[in-house]
């Protein structure tokens, strides 16, 4: 996922009625528009103020002239919504979903030995299984359901459509991408502060990147229909997605900072107005346990010894080999499992994520064998190469507490058996068959819950030999990683919630 999202990152513009989507209301109140300011003022652009009407009728696609005034005026709102200026202004244009398609294909093409990584890491999650490729699994899952992307390279926003010659403009995703064409021109977003080095830390920077954005989407959808009069987006057609082969575990990942992102920066809002949000996009959240649960705690250093043996060696992708999946990764793993298991499994209830703590929510991502993630690292072994590789990975999770290690682990083997697990002993499960089959052993020391993956029993003591207890302590260098991603292009999907909305009401 994460040489995909550093390519592309995600801004998801919700629908099945997660998120106001706004449409024209004959009865809303909108006053008639003052003349033109005599300098550029907060709340008017290139003409048109935010309160302003214009006549524009998207049912037979947009004219230039429409879509010249539909960008101005959302700019103005977005401008008095944000309280700050746009330095200049945000071209958008149209481009094919074809064109789409093509472009991410260049930009999100990785080498072998990534893939194999990476593929480690989404299957130790239990979200892609041993002969699943994650980057298509990506492509599959957010390919046919952009809607529009902001590039911080361009500096531009290009709406992508199925019917570039009458294109549709969802007012969510316009107004989404003009905040991150606005954030641009202030934090650039480009910079390395909006690179995560490993998964969980990209998604805890765009829990302020597109919790913001997203917010000020909420706070314009809100005054539709009655402060505001909106553009109406036509249902059928355009530029959402028809039907989208989504893989729910990644996109449920992906998603964390669109849903725990918008209450995230409300808080900061009501506690320090617009410069406690400018303060945290100068020092990013580093975790997502922090925007989960709205806490400066930092995640505890890990140390790690490899004593791999018989050929079982660490890639070089990652920091030293290993990625940090975070908090809102092991939610998605539970949640996934718990809920395609044919009778669900202890320690989870996978309902619970549709019981909301914010207006501003989506979804609910706590959980009670996820709350205390301390801090965690995944590393992906391999031995051999070409078909006749095997992998495997060592999995050191840190907890708060004892009891929060416990309940980890506890929840964690009880995923296991709704795989089919059977215990040999000497905390080693198998599993023989199916997506997942493979050897585990699941031991627990004080806070360290130690995960050690291979293809067989046999091979688990040479990917991780037994005797010595993995211990916290300052954490060794690291090399530079992909990362999840933040930026060469903000995307806006119109992603197929309506899976995800159902998918939360039944199994």
């Amino acid at each position: 996922m994460r040489r995909f999202l550093a390519l592309c990152l995600v801004s998801l513009v919700v629908s099945a009625g997660l998120v106001p989507v706004a449409t024209a209301d004959a009865a809303a109140q909108q006053t008639d528009a003052p003349p033109d300011p005599d300098s550029d003022v907060v709340g008017w652009e290139n003409g048109y103020w935010h309160n302003e009407s214009i006549d524009i009728d998207q049912s037979d696609g947009l004219s230039d002239a429409e879509l010249e005034a539909y960008v101005a005026r959302s700019m103005a709102r977005v401008e008095h919504l944000r309280d700050r200026e746009f330095k200049e202004e945000v071209p958008v244009s149209v481009v094919s979903r074809e064109q789409y398609r093509q472009r991410s294909a260049n930009q999100s093409k990785t080498n072998a030995s990534f893939e194999a990584w990476n593929n480690q890491v989404w299957e130790a999650l239990f979200v892609t299984g041993e002969q699943e490729n994650v980057q298509r699994e990506l492509g599959s899952t957010l390919g046919s359901a952009v809607a529009g992307f902001y590039s911080p390279k361009d500096s531009e926003i290009k709406i992508v459509t199925d019917s570039p010659d009458e294109p549709v403009v969802d007012n969510a995703t316009l107004h989404h991408e003009l905040v991150h064409a606005m954030q641009d021109q202030y934090h650039n977003l480009s910079s390395d502060t909006y690179t995560g080095k490993t998964q969980d830390g990209d998604l805890a920077v765009s829990g302020v990147v597109e919790g913001e954005a997203n917010y000020i989407e909420q706070l314009y959808a809100d005054r539709c229909g009655g402060e505001w009069e909106c553009v109406e987006t036509p249902r059928s057609g355009g530029s959402g997605p028809g039907d989208s082969d989504v893989n729910l575990g990644i996109f449920l990942t992906i998603f964390q900072p669109y849903s725990d992102g918008p209450p995230y920066v409300h808080d900061l809002r009501q506690d320090g107005g617009w410069d406690a949000v400018d303060d945290r996009f100068a020092d990013p959240p580093v975790s997502t346990e922090q925007v989960i649960h709205r806490t400066d705690e930092q995640p505890v250093p890990i140390d790690y010894t490899d004593r791999a043996r018989d050929g079982w060696s660490l890639f070089e992708e990652g920091q030293n080999g290993s990625d940090t999946v975070g908090e809102a990764s092991l939610f998605a793993m539970f949640w996934y499992q718990d809920r395609i298991a044919t009778e669900g499994f202890d320690g989870f209830e996978w309902q619970r994520i549709a019981d909301r703590e914010s207006r501003y929510d989506r979804y609910n991502y706590q959980s009670t064998p996820t709350e205390g993630w301390a801090n965690d690292r995944l590393f992906p072994y391999a031995k051999g190469s070409g078909d006749d590789a095997e992998y495997g990975y060592v999995w050191l999770l840190e907890w708060d507490t004892p009891k929060d290690a416990r309940e980890f682990r506890s929840t964690y083997l009880s995923m296991l058996r709704a795989n089919g697990a059977e215990s040999q002993g000497s905390d080693v499960y198998v599993v023989e068959d199916g997506e997942f089959a493979d050897a585990f052993r699941v031991t627990r020391q004080g806070t360290t819950v130690t995960v050690v993956n291979a293809p067989t029993a046999d091979d688990l003591a040479d990917v991780r030999p037994r005797g010595q207890r993995e211990t916290t302590a300052p954490e060794t260098s690291s090399t530079t990683a992909p990362g999840l991603g933040v930026l060469a292009a903000l995307t806006a999907l119109a992603v197929v919630l309506v899976a995800l909305a159902a998918a939360v009401g039944r199994r």
